[in-house]
């Protein structure tokens, strides 16, 4: 078959209850969705594996979980609230609003501002376009009781999760007596006020970030770069994506953020119907050269080339001290930041595939990593009138659940019990029928290939766990 688009997988999700459009007895919420019953597990096993692999699986990452909302100092010195803009353009004719970068082609620079060549309008076709214009795309917020009257008390729902690591890299280098190289890691919620948010979701205002921040020396900052590119490119393929849906993207020169020395993208093929080849790829994470603008921008000793400091705001100097030489500076940082639900969207595209059975009958399966799975094992009586067997059936449930996430359905036929869970991904079906009564074995069904085993119940458990990790 061919891929699946966009489309296919919310419909899949919505019937399936991976994701909810949020608001939805009231019409919605452009851009927001909830996580059901099986996406907030497919959610969090993506965290799990990545923490799992970035904190436990290594000697030289410490996890962080910062606040939400920040002083706004933090994102002035930063420089999210001057830099931190879409450029926006509109079709004169139709009057609709696009990102400039998404409808034209960045061609110069004129007064500190981008020039873009725009193509013909995708909503009308007309060929006339204002000037792009900049828009802050942070989400604005005001603190105390009295803030409605007070300019002081404006504040901002962060818009990534990265400042809260640099602002917290004296607090983690003391406590957990660190030395160079070594991260910081979190997973937080982060909030864009996008113009343009949609394509389910893989652009939204609400998003939860994966993000790692490296301190190297420098000097050291090239090398440790490309092994994390390589490093994150090899996880993803790892969780169960495939290498021919991923590719790396050198952002050019016109592209870097102003603080990147070089920056590469890991893509994802999120859209498989354009016939546009190049227009089928689009960001699944970045992982940025940094360099040391960061802690020097939050630190209270830089200085510019005329002497004046600049951060007069700061408390602290986040340099770091050399033992070995001596030295006092300012670490570079390599920055690999992913997306979750990016992630979750590549994996249920990734692995959507269709099969027919003997009946002529087209079914779906979820062929998710088994990592990834939100359920495990699905345990099934052939006849759920017969007591013996619900007994069995559901005892069998709960000596499992203390191993892996395992269910008990009895709500259908067991042919539509086997295609329900084929669709949310489960790798293992346990029937239990009449002969097992008798013989105090079960039928264990593999999602993929729809072969059957009968399995002791005895071993039952051990039998599980090795067909999970092999």
């Amino acid at each position: 078959m061919s891929a699946p688009n966009i489309e296919t997988i919310v419909s899949l999700a919505k019937r399936r209850g991976f994701v909810y459009p949020s608001s939805e007895i009231y019409g919605g919420l452009g851009s927001a969705w909830d996580y059901g019953p099986m996406g907030i597990e497919l959610y969090n096993n993506v965290k799990q594996a990545w923490w799992r692999w970035m904190v436990y699986e290594r000697d030289d990452i410490e996890g962080l979980d910062s606040s939400i909302i920040l002083n706004r100092l933090v994102w002035k010195y930063s420089g999210h609230e001057e830099t931190f803009h879409d450029w926006l353009a509109d079709c004169r004719k139709c009057k609709n609003r696009f990102r400039a970068d998404k409808v034209g082609k960045l061609v110069s620079e004129k007064d500190g501002k981008p020039v873009f060549e725009f193509g013909d309008c995708p909503s009308c076709g007309s060929h006339d376009w204002t000037e792009a214009r900049a828009f802050n795309t942070m989400l604005r917020t005001k603190l105390g009781a009295v803030a409605d009257d007070d300019p002081a008390a404006l504040a901002y729902l962060r818009p990534e999760t990265a400042q809260g690591i640099f602002i917290n890299f004296l607090n983690v280098l003391v406590t957990s007596r660190r030395k160079l190289p070594f991260g910081i890691a979190q997973i937080g919620k982060s909030f864009r006020n996008e113009v343009t948010p949609g394509n389910f979701i893989f652009r939204t205002r609400e998003f939860e970030q994966m993000e790692m921040e490296y301190f190297v020396k420098p000097g050291e900052d090239e090398a440790a770069h490309q092994e994390w590119i390589d490093a994150f490119h090899t996880w993803f393929q790892g969780i169960g994506i495939s290498s021919a849906n991923l590719r790396l993207y050198e952002q050019p020169k016109e592209e870097l953020a102003h603080y990147a020395k070089r920056t590469v993208d890991i893509q994802y093929r999120f859209f498989p119907e354009r016939e546009d080849e190049e227009r089928q790829w689009d960001e699944l994470m970045g992982i940025a050269n940094r360099t040391d603008f960061d802690l020097k921008t939050h630190s209270k000793k830089p200085e510019d080339a005329e002497g004046k400091r600049l951060n007069p705001d700061s408390t602290e100097d986040l340099s770091y001290f050399d033992e070995q030489t001596k030295q006092r500076f300012y670490p570079y940082v390599i920055e690999p930041a992913a997306g979750v639900n990016r992630t979750v969207l590549a994996l249920l595209m990734d692995a959507y595939s269709e099969k027919t059975n003997d009946k002529g009958e087209t079914r779906v399966i979820l062929k998710l990593h088994h990592s990834m799975a939100p359920i495990k094992v699905a345990v099934l009586p052939l006849a759920k009138n017969k007591p013996e067997i619900v007994g069995m059936a559901k005892a069998l449930k709960r000596s499992l659940q203390p191993v892996v996430r395992a269910v008990y359905d009895d709500t259908g036929g067991i042919g539509k019990l086997y295609a329900r869970q084929d669709e949310i991904g489960t790798p293992f079906c346990v029937t239990v029928d009449h002969q097992s009564l008798e013989d105090e074995a079960v039928t264990v069904r593999d999602r993929d290939t729809w072969e059957q085993e009968r399995v002791k119940v005895s071993d039952l458990t051990v039998y599980i766990k090795e067909r999970l990790t092999s």
